[in-house]
C-alpha cells in the first residue's frame, strides 16, 4: 500500500513506516501533521484524483528540522573580473508517515 502526496511543490511516494524529507513545515517536533492525497494504491487497485483522492489522507509524525548539503553558486564574467560566491542550505522537515486513511466510498 502507497500514496502519492504533495507538498511543498513537490511530488513524494510513501508509505506506512517510511521517512520523508519534504520542504519546510510550519509544526513542531513530535507533532502530527496530514498530507493531501493525489494518488493511492493498495496493491489490487489503482485511485488517481482529480486533483485529490477524496476519503483518503496520509497523516505523519514530524521527526526533526534538518537543513540540506551546501549548494555553492558560482557567478563569473570573464575578462571583467566579476565574481561573486554564494552557498545556500535549503530547510527540510523530517517526516514519518504513520499512517494512510482510507474511508469507503460507495
Amino acid at each position: 500500500m502507497y500514496a502519492i502526496i504533495a507538498s511543498g511543490g513537490k511530488q513524494h511516494k510513501v508509505s506506512v513506516g517510511e521517512t520523508v524529507y519534504v520542504e519546510k513545515l510550519d509544526v513542531a517536533e513530535g507533532k502530527k501533521v496530514s498530507f493531501d492525497t493525489l494518488m493511492y494504491s493498495d496493491g489490487k487497485k489503482v485511485q488517481i484524483g482529480t486533483p485529490l483522492v477524496k476519503g483518503v489522507t496520509v497523516e505523519g509524525k514530524v521527526l526533526k528540522q534538518v537543513r540540506g548539503k551546501k549548494v555553492i553558486v558560482f557567478k563569473y564574467k570573464p575578462k571583467k573580473n566579476i565574481r561573486k560566491k554564494q552557498g545556500h542550505r535549503q530547510n527540510y522537515t523530517a517526516v514519518e508517515i504513520t499512517g494512510i486513511k482510507t474511508a469507503e466510498v460507495k
